[in-house]
């Protein structure tokens, strides 16, 4: 989806100006620290607040020096086709200059900040000020088949050249007469060039039925051949629809991202109220799943109640297919969403830490599900989204909700620290997932869901790169909580970790009730490697009272350790090494045997 973009007031100066852009355009407005008065988001770094905010996706407007935006993002600059706009406002209003992705709304949203404020978009790209018209920008409802032509297209125009409409005219722009350049507005397949553009209104809904577990190559080829033999462009169809018990079918789900479109759903009633307009009622479908077609009746219901039907039910032995033509292009889509549960490790905590990836899930996410310190953490990404939080204690009720919503067609993003599958949310999730009707697993609708996992800086990580590199030879993670894993286990693990000589990170070391297990692991690894073995005690990674220290191990002490704190224990290899810049712990590999063996050889 779209993100909403965001105000930012760095000084006294620009808040009043920033305000007035942000109550009329509905947007949230984030402030400096101590230097405006009243904000909805409050921030202590402006470099690093706005890197965030772009890492995110989120457009940004900064009423400040256009060199402060620029510092921020320029790092981060890779893909102009993909980032989003950036805006800068001057302290007074006077001037509005959009810096980044003018073709991807930055242009538009300029324009209309210097409306609300009387002031000039000081709009630089070259065909937006010699033709008023970015035409690799369609208005909502298009599409461009042939994008690689537009700035080529452009450069004829630019030139002198004129253009020739071969269709309806689609730009408020009032562009030269001639004819060396054709734009075309077609549903129909059409071939573009240098120059030649076409545009395909999005008119159309495709309807689609199938088997349980069909042959997605078998329904591409079905949809294809449907739309050929029809003359009926891909970039014509606005969206793929279907019964809501369809969510989860690989067939659909691969047809929609073939075509660049959302996959939207419908239940059993709403497409049994299309019954009277479908030209193919089947009572064998009602018998079946509760409504008389499927992809005739989902085409039309994603259609609109003005569509009909363009291509009438085409059946195969294992998927039907069906489209409806809508008066008009279609911009809001009927139905409801898949639904998605983004699974997310935002590291320890500071933005820094933080993946590109999981930034954009949570910035994408309707709704944030998790334990209240960890949504805290995403600060601005958190800001004026729906927000779930779950005590410690809740995971399992933390889970279930997250899945029940997505089923519902949200968008949702649960929040773990560090890694989301290192002794965190990711492996309950997909266990509810797993569980039978009868094993309090979750509804159908949340086993329909997308779910999607992604990567975070685990603890163990980031307290390595704190130490240096302990990891750098075979290392594995023990969790000291037995209020999961059976004791006995927990002590069975560790005496197999201290025979093997592994690196060990303990997660969980002790909370308030549990107090010993931490003494007894280390006095089972004493029984294996030499008193003197480094350790490594890492608390609060990654925030302000981040708190590093060593120890040998036969002087390690539960008291100085609590429920944040990571425990990194060496093997009898491991090295403390006292640099210049401090100690540094590191576990060789074996290079120095491998060069002494190769000076032998």
């Amino acid at each position: 989806m779209a993100m909403t973009p965001v105000v930012l007031a760095l000084s006294r100066s620009g808040e009043a100006t920033a305000r007035k852009i942000s109550d009329a355009l509905g947007l949230a407005l984030h402030g400096r620290a101590e230097r405006v008065e009243k904000a909805d988001v409050v921030f202590a770094n402006a470099l690093d607040h706005v890197r965030d905010l772009f890492t995110a996706g989120i457009p940004v407007i900064g009423v400040c020096a256009s060199g402060i935006l620029i510092r921020a993002v320029a790092p981060l600059l890779a893909d102009k086709t993909t980032e989003p706009p950036v805006v800068s406002v001057a302290d007074d209003g006077s001037v509005v200059v959009p810096l980044l992705g003018g073709h991807r709304g930055a242009n538009r949203l300029a324009a209309k900040i210097a409306g609300v404020l009387e002031s000039v978009a000081a709009v630089t790209t070259a065909g937006d000020v010699a033709l008023g018209v970015a035409l690799d920008a369609p208005p909502p409802g298009y599409r461009l088949q042939n994008p690689q032509d537009a700035k080529d297209v452009m450069a004829r125009l630019l030139s002198g050249g004129g253009v020739t409409w071969d269709g309806p005219a689609i730009f408020e722009a009032d562009l030269p007469d001639g004819d060396d350049v054709t734009l075309c507005v077609s549903a129909a397949p059409q071939a573009g060039s240098a120059a030649r553009l076409v545009y395909h209104p999005q008119q159309y809904v495709l309807g689609l039925g199938c088997a349980r577990n069909a042959d997605p190559e078998a329904m591409w080829h079905l949809v294809q051949e449907t739309l050929e033999t029809h003359q009926i462009a891909k970039g014509a169809i606005s969206c793929v629809a279907t019964i809501d018990l369809k969510a989860d079918e690989p067939a659909m789900i691969t047809a929609a991202a073939r075509l660049g479109v959302p996959l939207r759903l419908f239940t059993a009633a709403a497409l049994e109220y299309e019954t009277p307009r479908l030209a193919h009622p089947s009572d064998v479908v009602f018998a079946e799943v509760g409504c008389h077609g499927v992809s005739e009746g989902a085409a039309l219901a994603g259609a609109g109640t003005e569509a009909t039907l363009a291509v009438e039910k085409v059946k195969t032995d294992e998927a039907t297919c069906a489209v409806a033509r809508a008066p008009a292009p279609l911009i809001a889509m009927p139905g409801r969403a898949r639904g998605k549960l983004s699974i997310v490790g935002i590291g320890p905590g500071q933005a820094t830490w933080r993946t590109p990836e999981v930034s954009r899930l949570v910035a994408d996410a309707q709704e944030l599900v998790g334990y209240g310190l960890y949504i805290d953490l995403l600060g601005p990404l958190a800001a004026g989204k729906t927000r779930s939080d779950f005590p410690l204690g809740g995971e399992e009720d933390r889970c279930r909700y997250a899945l029940e919503q997505a089923g519902k067609g949200h968008n949702v993003a649960l929040v773990c620290s560090g890694d989301a599958g290192i002794y965190a949310m990711g492996a309950l999730v997909f266990e509810l997932l797993d569980r039978g009707p009868d094993q309090m697993g979750v509804s159908d609708a949340a086993r329909r869901v997308e779910v999607q996992c992604s990567p975070g800086v685990s603890a163990l990580q980031g307290a390595a790169a704190r130490a240096g590199a302990p990891l750098g030879h075979d290392f594995c993670a023990i969790s000291l909580s037995d209020l999961l894993t059976p004791r006995e286990d927990i002590i069975k693990r560790l005496h197999a970790a201290a025979e093997g000589d592994f690196v060990i990170a303990f997660y969980n070391p002790v909370s308030r009730r549990r107090r010993t297990l931490l003494a007894e692991a280390r006095d089972i690894l004493l029984k294996h490697r030499p008193a003197d073995t480094p350790v490594m005690l890492a608390s609060s990674l990654g925030r302000p009272e981040e708190h590093i220290r060593y120890r040998r191990l036969d002087a390690l002490q539960v008291d100085e350790v609590d429920m944040l704190t990571v425990v990194l224990i060496g093997s009898s290899h491991s090295r403390l090494a006292h640099l210049g810049e401090g100690p540094r712990l590191y576990t060789p590999r074996g290079y120095a045997r491998k060069i002494d063996g190769d000076l032998a050889g």
